[in-house]
């Protein structure tokens, strides 16, 4: 009986589709949430960065914090990953 309640589930976990749908959904997550935590605290931003830090949004927060409240470009945001760029400690 019970066997049976796990095969009619309403979301099969045993669909690839639907792991790898996760898997892409958890690195897009992931690469908002790092790049907008780093501005906020590069920025000073105690407050975004707590709220950041909390809300999972699927990463719509996190482009909403770094295009448009701290006014960065997508040229800032491959600047993080750069290994050019020297950093002062």
């Amino acid at each position: 009986m019970m066997d049976q309640f796990y095969t009619q589930s309403f979301f099969p976990i045993n669909n690839n589709w639907a792991i790898l749908g996760f898997i892409v959904l958890g690195l897009w997550i992931l690469f908002w949430k790092g790049c907008s935590l780093w501005i906020a605290t590069k920025n000073d931003k105690k407050l975004w960065f707590a709220i950041l830090l909390i809300f999972n949004t699927i990463g719509i927060l996190e482009i909403i914090f770094i295009f448009f409240v701290a006014k960065k470009k997508w040229s800032d945001i491959k600047e993080i990953f750069s290994k050019t760029k020297q950093t002062e400690l």
